[in-house]
């Protein structure tokens, strides 16, 4: 690869231009591997060690580990990881004003799908990354770029599996506005199914209505609800309590006919001092009690993968890096990313990057052309801080 392709403007050009949308829905759906592979060609040119990682259900998709500098034995490195999923989400395109696989510059911002939520990150990295000679580096420097992290975040979830990650602390480009992250609320999906028994309406002895016992189990919820909002409770959050969304029910399949299934889907949004299995056990314990011995056959079941509550100390030496270099206090924010899976390998993480979560799942998503440069500076700062000075 010619050193003409590392120009910025022709990464990010090539990074929106690659299709890699995750999504639950199966048409919507596809790898991620097209730029995973652009990505390794990338950081080998640069020097870098690079590892793709296969998913282990989706081996169609991959993660990308790449890593330059010295690598010391298992628990003496101190290095720093710039981290990103390569993933978006789908677009419609009628709702669409530019074209989401191109990336267009107007009125002082970049249009494209993954401009703010996030691949043009990685563009980023490697900006900051060509002023420095590597010879100087004490400590190793780490990307890695996910699969996933829209639909199911198999790609971060896999790393727990992976015996070791040469860093201590690492820097995770999700739009923030360029202002350091250190908490983020945990998000679990889950659905209630409800089975009874169908029958002819004109006699509600000949069944047992489903929809009449969620009726029930709705005003259950709305009731933990309540209770989880009195006992939990961080003032460092916009909002400050966990929150239960119910989102999508169905059942039933005609008006003259027992219904005999309804369902719900809810989420909920946890505070860091909430263990997801334990909220899981307490609604288990709660629906056994209203619903056993009903005749009702019921089932809690997720929707997909629970995803941690993050919390890194506000005393961590990348929260007070950051805090310094962007000229912001860390703050706490509602919503996910993979950060609480990189805290559970020992890296004490902080989500920092150019865009505004306002512009993410949004048509025509752009970030400002006046945060590229600062993002750039802030980037290089944190690689000098802690592969060159440590």
């Amino acid at each position: 690869m010619k050193n003409s392709m590392f120009d910025l403007m022709t990464m990010l050009r090539s990074l929106v231009a690659t299709p890699s949308m995750s999504s639950v829905i199966s048409s919507f759906d596809v790898s991620n591997r097209v730029v995973i592979e652009m990505l390794a060609e990338w950081f080998e040119t640069l020097g870098f060690d690079v590892e793709i990682m296969p998913l282990p259900k989706q081996p169609h998709k991959a993660n990308l580990i790449a890593t330059i500098g010295p690598v010391q034995k298992q628990g003496k490195n101190r290095g720093l990881m710039l981290a990103g999923h390569t993933d978006t989400v789908p677009y419609k395109e009628a709702f669409w004003q530019y074209n989401p696989l191109q990336l267009t510059e107007r009125e002082n911002r970049l249009y494209g799908l993954g401009t703010a939520d996030m691949k043009s990150f990685f563009a980023l990295i490697i900006e900051a990354f060509k002023q420095f000679d590597v010879s100087q580096f004490k400590q190793p420097l780490v990307v890695l770029a996910t699969a996933d992290e829209e639909s199911s975040m198999e790609g971060a979830a896999a790393l727990l599996d992976k015996a070791y990650l040469p860093a201590r602390f690492a820097v995770i480009g999700e739009p923030t506005g360029l202002r350091p992250v250190f908490a983020h609320k945990g998000i679990a999906m889950n659905g209630i199914r409800l089975t009874g028994q169908g029958g002819h309406s004109s006699n509600p002895a000949l069944g047992l209505n489903a929809m009449e016992f969620m009726h029930l189990v709705l005003g259950e919820l709305i009731g933990w609800r309540k209770e989880l909002q009195q006992r939990y409770r961080d003032e460092q959050f916009a909002v400050p309590v966990p929150t239960i969304n119910l989102g999508h029910i169905y059942g039933g399949d005609n008006p003259n006919r027992i219904c005999d299934q309804c369902e719900v889907h809810f989420d909920m949004r946890l505070l860091p001092c909430m263990d997801v299995q334990a909220v899981h056990d307490e609604l288990h314990f709660r629906l056994t009690n209203l619903l056993d011995g009903t005749g009702i056959s019921w089932e809690l079941f997720p929707l997909k993968q629970p995803t941690p509550p993050m919390h890194t100390p506000t005393n961590s030496p990348i929260v007070k890096s950051c805090e310094r270099h962007c000229k912001h206090d860390a703050q706490a924010v509602a919503f996910c990313t993979e950060g609480s899976y990189l805290t559970q390998l020992g890296i004490d993480t902080v989500i920092l990057g150019p865009g505004n979560i306002a512009q993410a799942h949004q048509p025509d998503e752009f970030i400002e052309l006046s945060s590229i440069r600062p993002c750039v500076e802030i980037l290089a700062e944190l690689i000098a801080e802690y592969c060159c000075n440590k």
